[in-house]
């Protein structure tokens, strides 16, 4: 079956940056039968960084999953829900689906592989991903600077020149990278949307869309 995303609208006013294991969390609780699904990617929620660490929800924040279209009635009862991040509380709207859509060149805020957390180990680790996926696209480390200029968030007590971050789940915080991977067809593309690159896509980790910066 093709792989879509699958939004809802989300009313509510402010999320932790790092809110990833929490949103599971509660999704979880209305659909247990995610819990430890590896086929179900979760997107990181978009906002507008207000300090302390914080999101602030815009029009354009949504809860989005990454999922075979044969499931997708499967999330269909968030609709209406609240969900409780932390202290934050929001409210899940009506979805809308969306076919995923080929681009030359993606991105992903958040890679992990397991036992690679310095740059070239973890470039290196990334190409050989690429290769099981048959995908000869051109992958590269995003450099903090790069990060800044967008005015994303970044972590700045790194003295590493790339955008090194972390994800909190449960007592441990995992290291990750942002990745951009260039010259693709559309095939090698879609693949990479439906597939995606190390692990916790369901913490909001792996997950490509396209890249328009």
């Amino acid at each position: 079956m093709p792989t879509v995303d699958v939004s809802f609208k989300l009313q509510g006013s402010s999320i932790p940056v790092d809110h990833g294991y929490q949103l599971y969390s509660s999704v979880s609780k209305y659909i247990p039968a995610l819990h430890g699904d590896e086929d179900i990617g979760l997107h990181p929620i978009s906002g507008q960084l207000t300090g302390n660490r914080l999101l602030s929800l815009t029009e354009r924040s949504t809860l989005t999953f990454r999922i075979p279209s044969d499931r997708i009635n499967q999330i269909l009862l968030l609709a209406g829900k609240e969900l409780k991040i932390g202290k934050y509380n929001l409210r899940v709207g009506v979805p809308q689906t969306h076919a995923l859509t080929p681009s030359v060149r993606l991105y992903s805020r958040f890679v992990v592989i397991k036992g690679f957390m310095e740059p070239e180990p973890f470039l290196e680790a990334v190409r050989r991903q690429l290769n099981d996926l048959c995908i000869k696209g051109k992958p590269t480390l995003i450099e903090q600077q790069v990060i800044a200029e967008a005015n994303v968030d970044k972590d700045t007590g790194s003295h590493s020149p790339y955008l090194r971050r972390t994800i909190r789940i449960r007592d441990k915080d995992i290291v990750g990278f942002a990745v951009r991977v260039e010259e693709l067809t559309a095939e090698e593309s879609i693949r990479l949307q439906e597939k995606g690159l190390g692990g916790r896509r369901r913490f909001g980790c792996g997950i490509f869309i396209p890249d328009r910066r």
